[in-house]
């Protein structure tokens, strides 16, 4: 299984046979994942394990391993650093749950994407058979599940604060945001042989220290930004008691993002506590300089770009970005119910020219490349290369976000090198069609009307997807998107580009229902701006509450973090339902549910046949069955 020779590069090792035909007799690492292993950069544990490798570390990778024992877990025998755990790509109850708490019916991470290939909370369970396995090795927790729960967070699943996923787990470290500066170093160090309990300085890491260490935090907290003393957040205890102190604790947490001057942190459990190194550095753009970690070395990494060949189903996710490629990560919009900005940070990270056309000649080399890039972008398709005029500036900023209220007078949103790159691109020999399916940040793009012509004329298929999430202006400041003004100047632009270029093309717009602020009232705002437009949203989000998220924060405490006072939101999960009904009004399916929230906002008026209604009367066949499932409900309630 160790050469496949039909692929460039070897796998990492997921047997001992793979191991031997290296000549290993022991792993320095193992990787642990809840993905299936596809040996692809688009997949974070992935993408660390071959990071590591490419510095000279033995790795091997452990992907979806059958938890309800120790024995999976020694498959590769005894690493001799550690071993690194993650829960893959997503949020393990995010991978599973919906927002009406339901199983979903694919994992889309998975072989066949089959459900069931990885447990609830991966990460600790996970963590608990490594331990189990070999009860003196260091464990690292990594990845997006434990960057997103290691403070006290509000679970949606479950309804109620957790502590830090780092006290759960009983883990050594956690690496949180996108970790490859803080995981070189901790290899690096333990390779050296200073042990994991000394490795308490590591920008980008958390660790547990006991109740005398605590105390001493307590007794001379961080009182300003600049005392570069450590902040003290409420406790674990605090927060489940009380929500003002949970909303109090977000906003603290928040302020210190930015890795220029954010502070230490120490948040109290019990008689211990989690302290919280600030967070790493940034990757530089483009090729390292010096010792350091930079964007191209990761893309430039021996990635065979496909999945094991030990899987006989496709993984769907990998489906999605085999034929894409990656420009950029971070970034600065500050979207409160976004977990990218908490996790990739605020600080655009771009690779240069000319390893993206390398990807590209990779590509090209595919088997099944057919000359399409399906996406050329990131968390956003058009950020890349964009940064603070002054990085001394960026250093001293403790702003959320660039572009709320307003874009910021001193962030460069020149699109040159943007729209520079895209020619290139689409030029190389080999490349038919070079499209853009990264959602366009709109409040950006119409500051580049070249940007948006060259978008058009080449870059969408037919359809492209943006994302103005609401319309009314209150929702859109709780959720820090810029006014639907915004968009509607972008649509006219892009529609004149497209007729310009000669091509019927149509904006995509996404919406979010239920999102913290949003009322039944405000639903009906934005149902009456579809209409008007003459649009009739097919793919829409019922909000959920993420960890860590600001509007997270929001929808369990009643507050707004930020300004400290209360928000109103859609807690019910039927509430829930009759936003999205008014969203999807258009659709006879929830033309009932959608009767239901009209009424009870007040607006009958919207129910008939005439122009300026969103949905029909009830018939007689409607009623009928409403009745008989109102009776069916009610009996029901009396048996149980």
């Amino acid at each position: 299984m160790a050469t496949h020779s039909r692929y460039s590069h070897p796998f990492l090792p997921v047997t001992r046979a793979d191991m031997q035909a290296r000549g290993w007799e022991q792993l320095d690492i193992i990787i642990v994942s809840g993905d299936a292993y596809v040996d692809h950069p688009a997949f974070g544990p992935v993408l660390i394990a071959r990071f590591l490798e490419g510095r000279g570390f033995k790795v091997g990778i452990i992907a979806q391993p059958d938890w309800h024992s120790a024995e999976p877990f020694k498959a590769l025998g005894k690493p001799r650093l550690f071993f690194g755990v993650a829960a893959g790509n997503l949020d393990s109850m995010l991978n599973r749950l919906t927002a009406q708490k339901k199983n979903r019916s694919e994992d889309q991470y998975s072989p066949g994407g089959r459900t069931n290939c990885r447990p609830d909370r991966a990460t600790i369970v996970y963590a608990q058979r490594c331990r189990e396995a070999y009860p003196d090795v260091p464990i690292v927790l990594g990845g997006i599940e434990a960057s997103l729960r290691r403070i006290a967070h509000y679970d949606y699943w479950s309804d109620k604060v957790r502590r830090s996923i780092l006290m759960d787990a009983k883990a050594d470290l956690l690496v949180f945001g996108m970790g490859e500066r803080p995981v070189w170093e901790i290899a690096d160090r333990m390779r050296r042989g200073e042990k994991v309990e000394d490795l308490r300085d590591v920008r980008g890491t958390a660790y547990i220290i006991n109740d005398a260490e605590m105390k001493t935090h307590e007794a001379d907290p961080a009182k300003r930004a600049a005392d570069r003393k450590v902040v003290v957040l409420p406790s674990y205890e605090e927060v489940v008691e009380d929500k003002l102190a949970f909303a109090r604790m977000s906003r603290d947490f928040q302020m210190e993002t930015n890795p220029g001057n954010g502070r230490p942190l120490a948040q109290r459990h019990g008689n211990r506590a989690v302290y919280f190194n600030p967070p790493a550095q940034p990757l530089d753009d483009g090729e390292a300089r010096g010792d350091t970690v930079a964007m191209d070395e990761l893309y430039d990494l021996s990635f065979n770009r496909v999945p094991h060949p030990m899987y006989k189903e496709g993984i769907p996710a990998y489906e999605t970005v085999k034929h894409s490629i990656v420009l950029m990560r971070g970034c600065f919009g500050g979207c409160t119910f976004c977990s990218i900005t908490e996790h990739e940070g605020r600080v655009i990270q771009s690779r240069s020219a000319e390893s993206v056309l390398r990807e590209v000649r990779a590509l090209r080399r595919m088997g099944d490349f057919r000359g399409t890039i399906t996406d050329l972008g990131g968390p956003t398709a058009n950020m890349y290369k964009l940064k603070c005029k002054s990085p001394d500036i960026e250093r001293k900023c403790r702003k959320l976000s660039c572009v709320h209220p307003g874009v910021c007078e001193n962030l460069q949103t020149d699109h040159g090198p943007l729209i520079d790159l895209m020619k290139q691109v689409r030029e190389e020999e080999g490349v038919k069609h070079v499209f853009i399916a990264s959602g366009v940040r709109y409040d950006l793009a119409e500051r580049s009307p070249e940007y948006v012509k060259e978008l058009a004329a080449h870059h969408v298929g037919g359809q492209l997807s943006v994302a103005p999430e609401h319309v009314s202006p209150r929702v859109l400041e709780k959720m820090k998107k810029p006014g639907i003004e915004s968009f509607e100047r972008f649509q006219n632009m892009f529609a004149c580009a497209s007729e310009e270029a000669g091509k019927e093309q149509y904006d995509i717009p996404y919406f979010i229902s239920g999102h913290p602020g949003s009322t039944l009232e405000d639903m009906v705002e934005l149902a009456l701006w579809l209409k008007k437009n003459g649009k009739r949203p097919r793919q829409v989000q019922d909000f959920i509450p993420t960890p860590m998220a600001m509007a997270t924060a929001m929808y369990y405490s009643g507050y707004d973090p930020l300004k400290m006072e209360p928000v109103y939101t859609a807690k019910g999960l039927r509430e829930k339902r009759l936003q999205k009904a008014l969203l999807l009004y258009w659709n006879p399916e929830h033309w009932p549910l959608a009767r239901e929230a009209l009424t009870l906002a007040g607006r009958e008026d919207l129910i008939g046949r005439g122009p300026q209604a969103l949905v029909p009367p009830e018939t007689g066949a409607e009623a009928s069955r409403r009745k008989q499932a109102e009776a069916r409900e009610r009996s029901e309630r009396r048996t149980r």
